[in-house]
């Protein structure tokens, strides 16, 4: 479905908009509004009395008393006059997104995003085109949720046309105007309600929101992977995404997104110990690891997710051996077992198994949260915090010195030695190894050494 409408002119942008209000709220002066990047480009930008404004995050975030990450900013000057006055200030300015109206000044480190006000013309669910225009209102009005439509003055007034201060006090999330209008000109928008209602809302949820929602649920199968992920892996970071995440299926939101996600009651308490119930240092919510934590269908599912997600090849490795292995160490597993683990797969993976697997147990109504099981498992934590790696002293070519001619044998006779190693707690030395590996070849010069499945082909 394509959404319309009327197409203003770009040509001669008012840099003095129209219908600019009265402001009705005043953010204190706060470090990122005064930087020196953020300074130099607003000194840049005002030249000639231009009119700019924080806008969008950095204005919801602040007035929420949260912790600004990205500092954005509007203005009603095309792309072209807006890299001018950037150039001619000396600032570094690069067209991220010149047909949209986007550039970025970049001062040392520090990226300050411009863009120029602007009114969706044509949409088609994913992409639009727009139309520079000269009204804040109407740049507001197209914006997808209230609590994101603020601007503010660099002074620190904030100017607010649909209610996002309101809403934002009363953890209301709402889109701006008709919100099957919203979700039409842009499907994402739809994710970006739960994701929002996760770091911002507070029950009950918007009823006509949510009424939208679910009439457009299947739009989001034409969205990108890109688009869907970046959405879905910043839910996941908010304090309770286990609670929202019900929310979406209820609504028939997560079939779409992910039908993978099966044990949202693991999630749940995964969330509970990651970031409440253990101070540690080693231990802080993560997104792929709560990802895996949802998946019951192991590393089959888990693959499906990271190709439709198209996680990066680190993640998708990561995401596949958390869900995918059967082994699930716990305060019950032997600590050789722990400990082989731990030099097979890794620290990260073994406590990232560890902790989902607690959080399975607390799930099932198991005693993990009870004082006695609470210490053992946070020993076994203790256990893999501790761990030291140590490189197996043997390669292949040790093998190949010793006359093992080159195949599988070369593999599994290596695998022999390196079980040997870890049996006896990492301490044998590179001479020992070749030892035990000279042991093992003329045991096996037959081809095996009379064990049933134990055979190197």
């Amino acid at each position: 479905m394509t959404a319309r409408s009327p197409d203003p002119s770009s040509a001669g942008v008012n840099p003095h908009p129209a219908d600019a209000g009265q402001p009705l709220g005043k953010i204190a002066p706060q470090p990122w509004m005064s930087s020196p990047a953020v300074r130099s480009v607003l000194n840049a930008l005002t030249a000639g009395g231009n009119d700019v404004r924080f806008i969008g995050g950095c204005v919801r975030d602040a007035a929420a008393q949260r912790t600004v990450r990205d500092v954005d900013l509007a203005i009603a000057l095309p792309p072209d006059r807006v890299l001018g006055l950037l150039q001619a200030a000396g600032v570094k300015a690069i067209p991220t997104g010149i047909e949209h109206g986007t550039v970025t000044a970049v001062v040392g480190s520090e990226h300050v995003e411009i863009t120029t006000l602007r009114k969706d013309v044509e949409t088609d669910g994913r992409h639009a085109k727009v139309a520079f225009i000269g009204d804040w209102r109407a740049d507001a009005a197209r914006r997808d949720l209230t609590i994101n439509a603020m601007s503010c003055t660099p002074e620190g007034d904030v100017y607010d046309y649909f209610g996002g201060l309101d809403d934002l006090a009363r953890g209301r999330i709402r889109f701006v105007g008709d919100a099957d209008v919203r979700i039409t000109e842009d499907a994402l928008r739809l994710l970006r309600f739960f994701r929002f209602y996760a770091e911002f809302g507070r029950p009950p949820p918007d009823d006509d929101a949510l009424a939208a929602c679910r009439r457009h649920a299947p739009a989001m199968r034409r969205l990108s992977s890109e688009r869907v992920r970046s959405e879905l892996l910043r839910l996941l970071m908010a304090e309770d995404p286990a609670a929202v995440l019900h929310l979406m299926r209820d609504n028939g939101v997560l079939d779409v997104v992910l039908p993978e996600a099966g044990a949202l009651a693991r999630l749940d308490k995964l969330c509970w110990l990651d970031s409440r119930a253990l101070a540690r240092p080693t231990v802080a919510a993560d997104a792929v690891r709560r990802l895996a934590s949802l998946i019951d269908g192991g590393a089959g599912d888990a693959d499906a997710v990271a190709g439709r997600l198209k996680l990066s090849n680190v993640d998708r490795q990561r995401l596949t051996t958390i869900a995918g292995p059967p082994f699930a160490p716990s305060p019950d597993t032997p600590a050789l077992v722990v400990d082989r683990t731990l030099h097979r797969t890794g620290q990260a993976h073994t406590r990232d198994r560890a902790l989902i697997s607690w959080a399975d147990e607390l799930a099932r109504g198991g005693g993990g949260g009870r004082g006695g099981r609470t210490n053992a498992w946070r020993a076994l934590l203790d256990r893999i915090d501790a761990w030291r790696a140590v490189a197996f002293p043997l390669h292949g070519r040790d093998a190949l010195a010793l006359g093992v001619p080159p195949g599988p044998r070369v593999g599994w006779l290596l695998d022999r030695v390196e079980r040997w190693w870890e049996d006896g707690g990492y301490r044998a030395d590179r001479e020992q190894c070749l030892d035990h590996l000279r042991m093992a070849i003329d045991q096996t010069a037959d081809g095996s050494d009379g064990k049933a499945g134990d055979s190197p082909a």
